[in-house]
């Protein structure tokens, strides 16, 4: 299933073993070379404001109105996961990052992402200008995510037919050959 993150934000993050709502959708980690989710991030409620605990994309079982994880103890600091300190670190975010360009044309802000929940990879980006939403990017068009910007292929540019007006006229049969050869149109 494809799903923008835009939509699942919110989700109620259920536990499979007793049916009950863990927290809500509230996060996306990527990796910005792959473009693999790691994992998200959920909101669980607590005392005065709750806390933000981190889901491994594996652990998710089923997604659909409410996502599914196996039990209550895949949900863990993000601070635990020593694999994942390495990325954060880095600090180049797909949502929220600038997108322009290899000849330098900005394209907008990336401000959601969709997600192929199988396999749980990036495959869409889609930027926006202002209030407006721009042409969607492919993940395959990324050429490099870094710290400051997205940068993707230039869009093709259309070819001007190098074929003049002259040329295609002198290609075409003149009258005097057509009354010559006796073939015209009937």
């Amino acid at each position: 299933m494809h799903v923008r993150f835009s939509t699942c934000r919110g989700l109620p993050v259920v536990d499979a073993s007793c049916d009950a709502i863990l927290g809500r959708l509230s996060g996306v980690v990527l990796n910005p070379d792959t473009g693999k989710v790691e994992g998200f991030t959920v909101h669980v409620p607590g005392l005065l404001s709750g806390s933000q605990l981190f889901c491994a994309g594996v652990d998710i079982l089923r997604w659909g109105t409410h996502i599914l994880v196996r039990d209550g103890n895949v949900l863990s600091p993000t601070e635990d996961r020593i694999r994942l300190q390495e990325l954060l670190e880095q600090h180049r975010p797909l949502l929220g990052q600038r997108i322009r360009t290899e000849s330098g044309r900005i394209l907008g802000i990336c401000a959601d992402v969709q997600i192929d929940t199988l396999k749980m990879l990036v495959t869409w980006i889609f930027p926006k200008r202002l209030w407006r939403w721009g042409i969607a990017i492919p993940l395959t068009e990324v050429v490099e995510v870094r710290r400051d910007a997205i940068i993707v292929h230039d869009p093709p540019i259309a070819k001007k037919s190098e074929v003049t007006v002259s040329e295609v006229i002198r290609t075409l049969p003149s009258l005097k050959d057509i009354t010559e050869t006796g073939s015209c149109m009937s």
